[in-house]
């Protein structure tokens, strides 16, 4: 009778260790496919003064004389955002993950999100960055790049950044 009840016990703590092992790896299947999700690297940290909080970049095509473009992943943490610009040639931003907000001068604030597709026209000041309480991730396309880059201004300030506070 020991004997069975010895074997019971072995199989049911087999059985225990077998269930921790199957959902650890489940978790860590979850976790890695959570940071494999971005589509491009993190990048680079961005140190200028051209933007406000923790932001990243990751350059995917230089500009060039043949196409004429640049573009770049760029992720901001929440609250990050660039500081009031514009662009000579036009931008385009291809929101890839996250919620953001946008913003052109003399404009309301607008909530960007995963999925969305902003063109900048050209020489329109604006700005963009991650909510408050988000991050946002997007492809930022400076197009007619020959025209010449981003025209940096003043920074945002927190009351325009907290005027579209949704």
């Amino acid at each position: 009778m020991n004997q069975i009840r010895s074997s019971f016990f072995q199989g049911i703590l087999l059985c225990t260790l077998l269930l921790i092992a199957c959902r650890s790896t489940q978790q860590s299947n979850r976790l890695e496919a959570r940071e494999v999700s971005a589509i491009f690297p993190k990048g680079t940290k961005v140190s200028n003064e051209h933007f406000t909080g923790n932001v990243w970049l990751t350059y995917l095509a230089p500009s060039d004389s043949f196409y004429n473009v640049i573009i770049g992943s760029v992720r901001f943490e929440p609250g990050a955002r660039t500081h009031w610009h514009y662009h000579p040639g036009g931008q385009i931003l291809l929101i890839t993950e996250g919620e953001g907000w946008y913003q052109e001068k003399g404009k309301p604030v607008e909530i960007i999100k995963k999925g969305d597709v902003i063109k900048c026209t050209r020489d329109i000041e604006h700005w963009h960055g991650a909510s408050k309480d988000q991050s946002m991730t997007h492809i930022a396309i400076g197009t007619n790049s020959n025209l010449g880059g981003a025209m940096w201004l003043h920074p945002v300030t927190d009351k325009e950044y907290f005027s579209g506070d949704f």
